[in-house]
């Protein structure tokens, strides 16, 4: 009984050990990435990521997405995101769903895309939201729906995270004479 116990005590700090490590893992990797020191950052993110950590997954992706410390590769940025994604992070889910739109590391899918957004517009994620919003308006990956598109694109411009940073950016592309943003502003009154 006492190895039982004793074994399990084990299990169990192994356990904790192995969430520290990737966590502190995690915590030095996103320092240098914040830094700009996206080799040595990897470094750390890796072994984070490979122990299954979530945001040093979605992190993975964006080096490789963005060919940050790394060269370019859109079907291991996918890969990377997925890995997040299917364990809820929202960032993920949305990086998912955009790889599926616009074909980036696995082949165009719109219902896919629709998906995915769905799932981290559900967590608030303002550009889930937008892109909800935006598939609803053009029947992409779903039937059109004006009603539920400006639905969607009031929750991304009203978003308390990144709205503010939402409404800018359609109104710089509205100036640059981009007709869905246009179009988008009109709909939400702004």
């Amino acid at each position: 009984m006492k190895r039982i116990i004793f074994t399990m005590m084990m299990i169990m700090a192994t356990g904790i050990i192995f969430a520290q490590s990737a966590d502190k893992l995690y915590e030095e990797g996103k320092a240098l990435y914040d830094a700009d020191k996206y080799t040595q950052a990897i470094a750390k993110l890796k072994p984070a990521a490979e122990k299954g950590h979530k945001k040093a997954q979605y992190y993975m992706g964006r080096c490789y997405d963005k060919g940050h410390g790394v060269t370019e590769n859109d079907k291991t940025a996918f890969a990377w995101y997925m890995k997040a994604a299917k364990q809820g992070h929202a960032k993920s889910q949305y990086q998912v769903g955009k790889c599926y739109k616009d074909g980036e590391g696995v082949e165009k899918d719109k219902k896919q895309a629709f998906s995915w957004f769905q799932k981290a517009a559900a967590q608030d994620n303002a550009k889930a939201q937008l892109a909800l919003g935006k598939a609803y308006m053009k029947g992409k990956g779903v039937a059109a729906d004006q009603a539920k598109a400006k639905q969607w694109l009031k929750k991304a411009v009203t978003n308390e995270k990144d709205g503010k940073e939402i409404l800018e950016d359609l109104r710089k592309d509205k100036a640059a004479g981009d007709e869905d943003a246009k179009q988008i502003l009109q709909m939400v009154g702004k």
